[in-house]
């Protein structure tokens, strides 16, 4: 039976306050203000003077540099950046499909139709040919699935990779064509003012109109060579 340990470390990897392991400290104020290198307990006397805590910000440091702060604050303000750079991150996610060398036409189109829904949802689709047995001896054979596939893909999803091999299964990544994304809805335009719509009113209409008068023009020369040919 294990024993549970005599006393159980801080869960925040940060050391603060009776947790700083070291004798002295260098030290720095709420203000940015350096107050030398001090011992631990003196550290802790001036924060308690301002009702904040001693953090130690650079533990690898000869000494390690403590900083006198809120350190509630301080953790928020690091766990608002890391949301913050969670966010700017792209993921995306992979869905694999899977059938096997004797699976059937039918069951490759439903496959088929699942890869297309992934794709224009903007996920990879890994499509997996699984071998058993016998079938091993000729694996080439469950590759034509997957050619199919990239031929049936064409403007919905691209094949990243040929057919690999990984021990048993053979695979091929298509990722999605960016254009069969949905996009996602854009704010309205602010209106412009009246003046620059009449202005684009104008063009528009102007152009229209040179387009009815080559209109016009092409109908009355083929009227007329209509005539002299019955004329003729």
């Amino acid at each position: 039976m294990q024993r549970r340990p005599f006393f159980s470390a801080p869960k925040e990897t940060i050391r603060i306050n009776e947790h700083i392991r070291t004798y002295e400290v260098r030290v720095i104020d709420a203000d940015g203000k350096q107050l030398g290198v001090l011992t631990v307990p003196a550290a802790l006397e001036k924060a308690k003077e301002r009702s904040l805590d001693l953090v130690e910000v650079s533990p690898t440091a000869q000494p390690p540099v403590c900083r006198i702060m809120d350190f509630g604050k301080y953790k928020y303000e690091i766990s608002k950046k890391a949301k913050a750079s969670k966010a700017k991150q792209h993921i995306i996610k992979v869905k694999e499909i899977k059938f096997h060398p004797k699976t059937g036409e039918n069951d490759y189109n439903y496959r088929l139709v699942q890869a297309k829904e992934f794709l224009e949802k903007g996920f990879k689709v890994k499509a997996t040919v699984v071998f058993r047995g016998r079938e091993m001896a000729h694996m080439e054979f469950g590759s034509r699935w997957l050619k199919k596939m990239t031929v049936d893909l064409v403007g919905v999803g691209l094949a990243e990779t040929g057919s690999i091999q990984e021990g048993r299964n053979v695979t091929t990544i298509f990722a999605p064509v960016k254009h069969h994304v949905p996009a996602k809805p854009k704010a309205p335009a602010a209106a412009k003012p009246a003046g620059a719509a009449g202005v684009e009113g104008a063009v528009s209409t102007s152009a229209v109109e040179e387009v009815e008068d080559a209109d016009e023009e092409d109908d009355s020369e083929s009227d007329a060579e209509t005539s002299d040919a019955v004329a003729g």
